[in-house]
């Protein structure tokens, strides 16, 4: 990974950390967005104790809403003219359902709405080659793709909801590989295992519930970026693409995950609700 460009959200915590971190110490120059000044300040400083040699670069911004999630990814462009991995790594569950800005549910904003935009915008930016890392999860088998209610407006249910999030990212990857098929440019999307990461922590549902039950059990962020670490820079994946894996394997997905039909019908109606043509 020496001296090549990694684009990278949530970096400042869990696997997005740690993965961080590690591809740094490889050698690879981060380029990185947070919410928060603070938190993105720590982690730059931290990118540069790993490696001072290289230029590493903070964007901070909103991945909640269409509007930030372009300007993060204007952001990003800026500061890396040549992109050799793209990681969409920034996820959030929450316990109620609630609409941003613009009228989303924040689950489907933040999960999937936030890589599909952030990559378009930087899609001009990827160089030869490069690869497309995405974050979802096995809970993405839970869930169901229902058109009629991207946004669940009827009964919500964080762990569904959640879940539903991950199939979205595993269909949207399927649909990005084959439009990227020409290009050299691959797109992958994996799980990483429960991993304690403080996703659910505060949550009083379910999900939360789980979450704090198998904390014992769960993998450290470093165990869990794993397979993200080896998917940006493995020679052994090199011109593999269009995969959903776990544990640095290639596995198939939920039979709702490989439905050929749904991922042009998700384009459309995402890149209708960005805005973007």
């Amino acid at each position: 990974m020496l001296n090549k460009t990694v684009v990278i959200t949530g970096a400042t915590s869990g696997i997005g950390q740690a993965a961080a971190l590690e591809l740094a110490n490889a050698g690879a120059r981060i380029v990185f967005c947070a919410r928060s000044q603070a938190k993105g300040a720590d982690m730059l400083n931290s990118l540069r104790a790993a490696n001072p040699d290289a230029a590493h670069a903070l964007v901070v911004g909103d991945l909640s809403v269409i509007a930030g999630m372009k300007a993060v990814g204007a952001g990003l462009a800026a500061a890396a003219p040549s992109i050799d991995v793209l990681i969409n790594n920034a996820g959030a569950t929450f316990d109620e359902r609630r609409e941003t800005a613009d009228g989303l549910e924040r689950t489907f904003a933040v999960n999937h709405m936030a890589y599909f935009v952030v990559t378009e915008v930087l899609r001009a930016n990827l160089a030869a080659n490069a690869r497309i890392v995405s974050t979802a999860s096995a809970g993405h088998a839970l869930a169901k793709l229902d058109f009629n209610d991207l946004q669940s407006k009827g009964r919500y249910a964080s762990l569904r909801v959640y879940g539903l999030s991950k199939l979205l990212n595993i269909v949207w990857t399927r649909e990005l590989a084959r439009r990227l098929a020409a290009s050299g440019v691959t797109a992958n999307c994996f799980h990483p295992g429960g991993v304690n990461t403080g996703i659910g922590d505060g949550s009083k549902t379910v999900l939360g519930a789980i979450f704090n039950l198998a904390k014992p059990l769960l993998l450290t962020p470093e165990k869990g970026a794993d397979t993200m670490v080896y998917l940006a820079s493995s020679p052994e994946v090199a011109g593999q693409t269009g995969g959903y894996w776990a544990k640095r394997k290639r596995i198939e997905p939920s039979a709702a995950a490989t439905n050929d039909a749904d991922g042009p019908r998700l384009w459309a109606e995402s890149a209708r609700i960005a805005g973007i043509g």
